[in-house]
C-alpha cells in the first residue's frame, strides 16, 4: 500500500465500510477471512490460523462456524428472519436445523428487545450448542400463534480454525506499542466496523512516519478468545517489552472522546493519552479501568497487567443502539472516524517524542547566544514563550524528569518541546539518557 493514497480518508472509510457491512462475521469462519482479505488492502497483514480444540490459557478454541442460509416460513407463507436481509437475524453459532415447529416449540428460540420494539437484537451462543433467531418485538407480536412454522438453518459447526490478522511496523527498538481491535461481529457500525476501519487507517498513517522508535503491532482478532490466544503466545514477552497499548472499539460516532485507563492507571499509555486529550480534546471524559467492556480486560488481567487502555467515542453500554440493528450506518460519521485516526496518530507522535534527557551543561545556565539559541537583541517581537520553553527543557532535563513531566510542569503540549529539543541535541546541550 503506497503511503500517498487515501487523500480523502472519509470517502475511503465509507467505501470500505460499505464493502464490509454485509458480511456475516463471527468468532470463526469464512466471514472473518473475507473481512480480513478486504482489510488487507489497507494493511499488509499476516493471516494466522489456530486449530480448533487448541488450549489457550484457561480456554479452548471452539469449533469453526459457517452459515449459508437461515430463515423462517410462517404458517401463512411469509418468509421472516432472513439472514440475507439482515445477518443479525440468526443467533451466531446456531446449529443446523431444517424442521417444522408449532409456535410453542419455536417461541423459546426467538429473541426480541421489548424496550426497543423496532430493533433486532444481537445474540450469540458460542460455547453451548443451540439455535435461534432474532427479530423485532413488533414483528414478534404480529406472528400467528396457530399453525406450523418451517425453520431453515444451513450452517456447519465442525473442526477448523480460529483466524486473525497481524501487521507489524518495525521500529528502532524491540519495545512494542500494541493496537488491538475485533472482527467477530456481524452488521453493526459503531460496535464493530468502526474499530477495524480506524485501526487499518491508523496503520496507514503510522507507516508514513520517517523514524519510529517503537515497533507497532496491529491485531485484528475475534473478541475475548482472540486476545486470550495472543496472550498465550506473546503475553510473557509483552510483560517485559510492551511500552503501551490500546483497544480500538466504539470509535465511530460524533461524541466527545472517552478514555478508559489501563489497570495500572498511571502507565505511559494513560499519561500520554490524557495529556494529549487535555490539550487537544478538552471535553474528553477519563474513566478508571474496570474489568468489563472489550479486550482491555484480557490484556489487563492481573497475571499480565499490561499498559493497555482504550480511547473511544461512545462506549459499549452507553448508547441504546448497542448490540442491535440500530447500530447502523446512520449512527456513525466517517468524519468522526477520521478524527479518531488523527487523534491516535497524535498520541503516537507524543509517545515517540517522550523520553528522558540530560542537560550536558548543568552547572549554571548554558550560554545560549553562542549556540544561536538566543537572539542578539531583545525586542517586543522576541518570542518569550519559546525561550521559557527552552529554559524549562534545559533546567528539568536532569535524567529524573521525562519530557512529558517537563511539558506538564510548563503547562504546554509536549509538541512545543520538539523544536527546542532538536536544536539542543544538535548543538550537544542535551542528550538522551
Amino acid at each position: 500500500m503506497k503511503t500517498n493514497e487515501f487523500a480523502d480518508m472519509q470517502k475511503e472509510l465509507e467505501r470500505y465500510f460499505d464493502r464490509l457491512w454485509p458480511i456475516c462475521r463471527s468468532l470463526t469462519g469464512n466471514g472473518v477471512r473475507e473481512s480480513l482479505d478486504i482489510l488487507s488492502e489497507i494493511v499488509p497483514m499476516q493471516i494466522h490460523e489456530i486449530l480448533t480444540g487448541t488450549q489457550v490459557l484457561d480456554w479452548t478454541i471452539p469449533n469453526e462456524w459457517n452459515i449459508d442460509e437461515a430463515y423462517i416460513i410462517t404458517p401463512d407463507g411469509k418468509r421472516i428472519a432472513d439472514m440475507q436481509v439482515n445477518n443479525l437475524h440468526i443467533v451466531s453459532y446456531s446449529t443446523p436445523v431444517e424442521s417444522k415447529f408449532t409456535w410453542e416449540e419455536l417461541a423459546p428460540h426467538l429473541h426480541t428487545l421489548p424496550s426497543m420494539p423496532d430493533a433486532i437484537p444481537y445474540i450469540t451462543s458460542y460455547y453451548k450448542e443451540n439455535w435461534g433467531f432474532c427479530i423485532s418485538h413488533s414483528e414478534w407480536q404480529s406472528l400467528p400463534r396457530e399453525g406450523t412454522y418451517q425453520v431453515v438453518i444451513k450452517s456447519t459447526l465442525q473442526a477448523g480454525h480460529l483466524t486473525y490478522g497481524e501487521a507489524i511496523l518495525p521500529g528502532e527498538t524491540t519495545e512494542e506499542v500494541l493496537f488491538s481491535t475485533y472482527i467477530c461481529h456481524p452488521s453493526m457500525a459503531n460496535n464493530e466496523l468502526s474499530g477495524p476501519l480506524v485501526q487499518a487507517f491508523l496503520y496507514h498513517e503510522l507507516a508514513k512516519l520517517m523514524h519510529r522508535k517503537y515497533t507497532y503491532r496491529f491485531l485484528f482478532i475475534p473478541e475475548t478468545i482472540g486476545a486470550i490466544a495472543c496472550l498465550a503466545q506473546h503475553g510473557e514477552t509483552w510483560k517485559n517489552n510492551l511500552k503501551a497499548g490500546f483497544v480500538l472499539t466504539c470509535v465511530g460516532n460524533e461524541a466527545h472522546f472517552q478514555y478508559k485507563r489501563s489497570r495500572r492507571g498511571n502507565a505511559i499509555t494513560d499519561r500520554i493519552t490524557e495529556h494529549i486529550l487535555h490539550h487537544f480534546a478538552p471535553n474528553a471524559v477519563i474513566q478508571n479501568f474496570a474489568p468489563d467492556g472489550s479486550d482491555e480486560r484480557q490484556y489487563c488481567s492481573p497475571g499480565f497487567n499490561l499498559p493497555v487502555g482504550s480511547l473511544m467515542r461512545t462506549p459499549y453500554y452507553q448508547y441504546p443502539y448497542y448490540h442491535t440493528s440500530l447500530d447502523n450506518k446512520e449512527f456513525v460519521r466517517f468524519s468522526a472516524m477520521e478524527g479518531t485516526v488523527l487523534m491516535y496518530r497524535k498520541i503516537v507522535e507524543a509517545l515517540e517524542l517522550e523520553g528522558y534527557y540530560v542537560n550536558t551543561k548543568p552547572y549554571g545556565e548554558p550560554q545560549l547566544g553562542k549556540r544561536k539559541l538566543y537572539p542578539d537583541t531583545i525586542s517586543t517581537e522576541f518570542k518569550r514563550d519559546y525561550l521559557d520553553t527552552l529554559l524549562y527543557l534545559l533546567n528539568f532535563s536532569d535524567g529524573e524528569h521525562s519530557l512529558l513531566d517537563i511539558a506538564i510542569k510548563r503547562g504546554k503540549p509536549i509538541f512545543d518541546f520538539a523544536e527546542p529539543l532538536r536544536k539542543c541535541m544538535e548543538c550537544g546541550l542535551i542528550k538522551s539518557k
